[in-house]
């Protein structure tokens, strides 16, 4: 477990996270943030990209699960349910407590296990902390300067992951 907000691996956006890339990482179970990660802020469905990507992720056998800080009533319940997959609403990440209540509710070990999420002080943090595989995606939209400026603050930290530093040819940023 790390106090660390540098990413274990970095993609441009969540569909470019592939059941081959999971399988060779041993990860059988991969969390999900919501919100700049697999939907834009205040959106109410996932995209048919989002979609079919996870379509190929449970075909692979890769038992998805939505972990949110969220706290409004009903969203992360309508896109759990929209993807088929169990949620934890109000994670409150960097926290790593939603991480280990969804492994715990699954019976996942932190080994087989990883979080994808769009913030490094915030879902970095959380798996790192957690013990699980973190992988940082770029968020979805830059709704505002304050976004994009935490975006730019984490540039240094999604530099250092593995993906970027072995030069492996997974997609990145």
């Amino acid at each position: 477990m790390s106090f660390s907000p540098v990413p274990d691996f970095s993609f441009r956006d969540v569909t470019g996270i592939k059941p081959d890339f999971l399988s060779q990482l041993g990860i059988r179970f991969l969390m999900l943030d919501m919100d700049n990660t697999i939907a834009a802020y205040g959106t109410r469905s996932p995209t048919e990209e989002v979609l079919q990507w996870v379509a190929e992720i449970k075909k692979s056998g890769v038992k998805l699960y939505l972990v949110s800080n969220s706290i409004r009533k009903g969203r992360a319940e309508e896109f759990a349910g929209i993807l088929d997959i169990g949620f934890i609403k109000g994670a409150r990440k960097p926290s790593p407590k939603g991480v280990r209540k969804a492994m715990s509710e699954t019976g996942f070990d932190a080994h087989e296990s990883s979080l994808v999420g769009d913030q490094a002080y915030t879902d970095v943090l959380a798996a790192n902390r957690a013990g699980v595989v973190s992988i940082a995606v770029r968020p979805i939209r830059f709704s505002n300067p304050a976004l994009a400026l935490r975006y730019a603050l984490e540039l240094p930290f999604r530099a250092l992951c593995k993906n970027k530093r072995n030069g492996k040819k997974h997609e990145q940023h």
